[in-house]
């Protein structure tokens, strides 16, 4: 497979799982791919995907929450689905382009319950899961140039 240009991340409300990946994917691939998120609502910010990643440097603070109709640009070589719903709304949003649309099973972190850490846990374990399908999908880290 050739290496995508454009990828878009989508799950339910765009708040914990495609701004999380979008977040992952551009502080390692952001130079050479174009990335963005979409849910099928807009949620509000999360603070705990916010704590998450930002035990791991990456800032997603001021992420604004956007759905599919949202999107400035919808020609993306990939979509990436990470909730059986937005997989449905995916492909019924590309079923006129030429656009490879894969599902990727992703945890619901906001369904975890217990204490603070134990909430906290289940995004660490979410941000984890797509850091390394991503690495996966687009190699370790960026390519070397020239």
């Amino acid at each position: 497979m050739t290496r995508p240009q454009s990828i878009l991340f989508a799950c339910t409300l765009n708040t914990v799982r495609s701004p999380m990946a979008e977040a992952i994917a551009k502080h390692y691939f952001g130079r050479e791919i174009y990335f963005a998120s979409a849910g099928l609502k807009r949620g509000a910010p999360d603070p705990f995907a916010i704590a998450a990643m930002e035990e791991i440097g990456v800032d997603i603070s001021a992420h604004k929450p956007h759905s599919f109709e949202d999107l400035e640009d919808s020609n993306f070589d990939l979509i990436i689905t990470l909730s059986p719903e937005a997989h449905h709304k995916a492909l019924e949003f590309t079923r006129t382009m030429a656009v490879d649309v894969v599902y990727w099973p992703t945890p619901d972190a906001t369904a975890a319950h217990g204490s603070r850490e134990a909430i906290l846990e289940a995004y660490r374990d979410v941000r984890e899961r797509l850091t390394g399908r991503i690495k996966e999908l687009l190699g370790h880290g960026p390519r070397p140039i020239g």
